[in-house]
């Protein structure tokens, strides 16, 4: 079976052979299917930001293999691995350049992956393709080609972010919290965005959520971490039959612990 993301026995170990070792990650192994949408959940330090980042190759691995569209790729650095990833952060400023305008962010994801140059070179071709996928986005962007990007709100940005990540459809998607920093009617509205992209272009993707109810409702597929481990795999009709109390129940079971983070258990 071909599968878009296969980690096998992953560890990654922070200050190794020193006083302040941490286990961050520990066995992880799964794979996934072209097209799985998979949300992640768990407590603050359970290693779903890790998780995502030795994906991307921003931390290297003590152990274990990181196969991408059946390459094996686990000691290739993160520039290497950027043309066939997307990745949209917590924080709505990071994905952009606030000093250029909306055109020179879109032409710089445009050419993700190709060899770099001084010159931008946006073509007519171009503005009409960033019009066309900006429209979509329904927050007038399309008519902002020449504004600087430090100019637009919070969720403007956080949407043209998703934009940009998915501009040339990437082997996966990674999504850290990408909904968490903005208020509620712009996260609602990103989120939707999000799912129509996926959808859509029929994108592999992992989001880390501390929306336990929208971590089910969200996708087809739902990791729950702890302590570097997957503790729960949910999908198919599990998943389907699966409530947010459930979930609290399977972690205590589970880890023989209360899950202890207030965003957790109020989202």
């Amino acid at each position: 079976m071909s599968y878009m993301l296969e980690l096998r026995n992953v560890e990654k170990v922070f200050n190794l052979n020193t006083p302040n070792e941490k286990v961050a990650l520990r066995d992880i192994t799964f794979n996934l299917r072209p097209g799985d949408f998979v949300t992640i959940i768990g407590s603050n330090g359970a290693g779903k930001s890790t998780l995502l980042n030795v994906i991307a190759g921003v931390f290297s691995v003590e152990k274990g293999s990181i196969i991408i569209d059946g390459k094996n790729l686990t000691n290739t650095p993160e520039h290497v691995r950027a043309c066939l990833l997307g990745r949209v952060f917590q924080d709505p400023l990071m994905g952009t350049a606030a000093s250029m305008t909306v055109e020179e962010n879109l032409a710089i994801a445009l050419r993700r992956g190709d060899r770099r140059s001084l010159r931008i070179g946006i073509k007519k071709g171009d503005r009409e393709l960033f019009r066309e996928r900006l429209a979509v986005l329904g927050l007038g962007l399309e008519g902002r080609l020449n504004e600087k990007v430090g100019r637009l709100s919070g969720g403007q940005r956080q949407a043209l972010t998703l934009l940009m990540a998915t501009l040339r459809k990437p082997k996966i998607l990674l999504l850290d919290e990408h909904t968490a920093a903005l208020d509620p009617k712009t996260a609602e509205k990103v989120l939707e965005l999000t799912k129509s992209l996926i959808s859509d272009q029929g994108l592999t993707a992992l989001m880390v959520t501390h929306n336990m109810a929208q971590a089910l409702q969200v996708g087809n597929r739902t990791f729950m971490m702890d302590d570097g481990k997957i503790v729960l795999d949910l999908y198919g009709a599990a998943r389907k039959n699966t409530t947010v109390d459930d979930l609290l129940s399977y972690f205590e079971q589970f880890r023989g612990k209360k899950m202890v983070n207030d965003r957790v258990l109020l989202a």
